[in-house]
């Protein structure tokens, strides 16, 4: 009996690295990108004036209009689903579209730094373009036997 709870002991105190599936990595990096993405546009409406731009219907120089919300919804919901996409596709379709959809948004996150940047918004542009710049790496050195 003692043997036994010193075997169970040892092995939920030892310190141990698993092997993680590179699908889940990308996929937490898509969901730690989204998570940014989110907080630093919900920050945004902190900043003097921004309330005040929504509510006469304009965002930075654009009209609020059901076509920008749409176009807004899609930008926000192509990386949530690449979360789950990164789990489920096969292998070789999933290493492209994370290297395709990933180097698209880097252009997109600094963008969004256009016009008035406080540094909440350059800063979240840094881990955002840092984020899916793993993405990036972890899908070109996808091993090509998988």
């Amino acid at each position: 009996m003692d043997i036994i709870m010193n075997t169970q002991n040892k092995a939920q105190s030892a310190l141990e690295d698993i092997k993680v599936n590179v699908k889940l990595k990308i996929a937490t990096l898509w969901a730690s990108f989204m998570f940014l993405y989110v907080y630093v546009d919900y920050f945004h409406l902190y900043m003097p004036g921004k309330i005040e731009d929504i509510l006469a219907g304009k965002v930075f120089t654009f009209d609020i209009t059901f076509v920008f919300l749409l176009i807004a919804l899609v930008l926000v919901t192509i990386p949530v689903l690449m979360i789950f996409l990164s789990v489920v596709l096969p292998a070789k379709v999933n290493r492209r579209a994370n290297i395709i959809i990933a180097s698209v948004y880097i252009p997109y996150m600094l963008f969004n730094l256009a016009g008035e940047a406080w540094a909440h918004m350059v800063f979240g542009a840094v881990v955002e373009v840092a984020l899916l710049c793993l993405i990036i790496r972890y899908a070109w050195k996808w091993p090509s036997s998988l």
